[in-house]
């Protein structure tokens, strides 16, 4: 059986289609080698325990390294530090127990203290096992822990992260750990967003002697490209590795879980022919992104989650999609910090920003269909779905046409406030059922803002790029005109649309033509 696209799980050079490592791991192992201890804190499915494997392996002739997961950990065995004790200890037995660069001394008192009976067993206990470990051994170790998130809303856990950072701080007179190294979603120097509600926040970390972690983990055009060159040499499907490299980093911004399953869903042919030939094509992107789209995953649900856990979150998310508020990015605002821990959003040029267009897309869909039930202009548009695709094109002209209907006859005497802050979304929400099942759309980030959004549409391989915008007078609705036009270019286009929100009273509504040199402008006004 050849290689595949992997999303689940350790990825293996051997097995799986992957990113080369070797910089990053490069990048890593200047820390270790620097004796730094140091958290690998990303999102959900971000490449973490590969990173991890690979960088174990790039160290295994000059280190022992020592790869522990905590989820091999019960949760009862966290109740006690001496429970705690026997369970670590048992963890670090099945990993030593054949290895010969570690001393038999070290492994007969990792199996005692594992089978100790006795509550007595202390931290301590543990940890001089370390320290003679340490002191015994002809290379330095390095300790690595997985999905340390596991262990996070325990007391014994601060009391195993203030003995590491005890005997870190005394690393000249006490021998120790070379490197330690905690991989999860959580960083354990801000604990009080994992620790349960009903507890007192412990703010404070031990482990506050961590040194930053600004490896970028995410895949750029270059490392998809790499990717796909070796399976190309396998498969010869003939595709342009690059135009499909860019597109797949255009909508995943290079996050490792969306890049793999967008390549696993191309490379199984989503329903084209068996030699992949056609997969491999912008044609079968969409149709791959379609299905990612649409499908329910586990990295979805747990975004879904978090949005229910932290409605300080939900609401910062709420805002920067559909009124363009911008928002600057403040590493110190606590909705901002947790939506950048699970992976929502990033910074860009100091402006927090939704970190890629698929999960723009899922939060967008998320959002407009707790609005279906009871919303007329969702009705509207459901109402009048099949008059708005000819011969399999969708009508863009004349979805405009029955939405400036459909809104003038409901909201016609809406003030500026309500246009502002609902008249984006009232449009998405009328054109979700014309497009959905066949197509999608997104919001390009770049030109987000009060003034003006432009809302890209995907429909059977088509783009669309519709601007809405708020109307503030002719001069600047010129300046809209022109950079639509531009905008045009980007995506190769000669048509364009675009829909103002105007607050004048004496407006004349409906749709006409404007000819901007060898564009063409369908324009809007409601």
């Amino acid at each position: 059986m050849g290689r595949t696209f992997n999303v689940t799980g350790t990825c293996r050079p051997d097995r799986h289609y992957m990113v080369d490592l070797r910089d990053r791991v490069t990048k890593i192992r200047k820390m270790v080698d620097a004796g730094q201890y140091f958290s690998i804190n990303r999102a959900r499915q971000f490449g973490k325990t590969t990173t991890l494997r690979a960088l174990a392996d790039g160290l295994q002739d000059d280190y022992v390294v020592i790869r522990l997961d905590f989820q091999t950990i019960g949760s009862d065995e966290f109740a006690s530090g001496a429970s705690f004790v026997r369970a670590l200890a048992r963890e670090f037995g099945k990993r030593i127990r054949y290895r010969k660069d570690v001393p038999d001394s070290i492994k007969e008192e990792m199996n005692r203290l594992a089978d100790s009976a006795f509550e007595s067993t202390r931290m301590a206990d543990l940890f001089d096992c370390f320290t003679d470990w340490c002191a015994q051994s002809a290379k330095r170790v390095v300790l690595m822990i997985d999905e340390v998130d596991t262990a996070t809303n325990n007391q014994v856990f601060l009391d195993f992260l203030a003995q590491l950072r005890a005997h870190y701080l005394e690393r000249d007179e006490i021998p120790t750990f070379q490197s330690v190294i905690l991989a999860g979603v959580y960083d354990v120097r801000n604990l009080k967003r994992k620790i349960r509600q009903d507890e007192e926040h412990k703010t404070n970390s031990p482990w506050n002697i961590a040194a930053d972690f600004r490896v970028d983990m995410s895949f750029s055009v270059s490392d998809i490209a790499g990717m796909l060159e070796s399976y190309e040499a396998d498969w010869h499907t003939g595709m342009d590795i690059r135009e499909i490299s860019q597109m797949i980093y255009d909508y995943t911004s290079g996050y490792p879980y969306l890049v793999s399953r967008l390549c696993m869903f191309m490379d199984e042919g989503v329903g084209m022919s068996p030699d992949k030939t056609q997969a491999w094509t912008k044609s079968g992107f969409m149709d791959a992104l379609k299905i990612l789209l649409e499908e329910k995953n586990l990295l979805y649900e747990s975004l879904a989650n978090k949005l229910e856990d932290y409605p300080e979150l939900k609401t910062v998310l709420y805002e920067l999609l559909f009124t363009g508020r911008p928002i600057p990015y403040t590493a110190l605002n606590q909705a901002i910090e947790v939506a950048e821990m699970f992976g929502f959003l990033k910074n860009v040029e100091g402006k927090a920003v939704i970190s890629n267009r698929i999960f723009e897309t899922v939060l967008y869909n998320l959002f407009l269909s707790e609005e279906y039930v009871g919303s007329r202009m969702y009705d509207a548009g459901l109402l009048d779905k099949n008059q708005f695709v000819v011969n399999g094109h969708l009508n863009v002209r004349r979805v405009l046409e029955r939405f400036v209907e459909s809104f003038d006859a409901l909201y016609g005497d809406a003030d500026e406030t309500f246009l502002e802050e609902a008249g984006r979304r009232y449009f998405m929400l009328f054109l979700k059922p014309i497009i959905n099942g066949v197509g999608n759309c997104y919001v390009e980030a770049r030109t987000r803002n009060r003034e003006r959004m432009d809302l890209v549409i995907d429909y059977r391989g088509e783009q669309f790029v519709v601007e809405l915008k708020i109307w503030r007078g002719n001069a600047y609705h010129e300046r809209g005109e022109q950079q639509l036009s531009a905008y045009l270019d980007h995506f190769h286009l000669k048509k364009g649309y675009m829909l103002s929100f105007c607050f004048n009273k004496k407006k004349e509504v409906g749709v006409k033509e404007i000819v901007l040199g060898d564009r063409l402008l369908v324009e809007a006004l409601v």
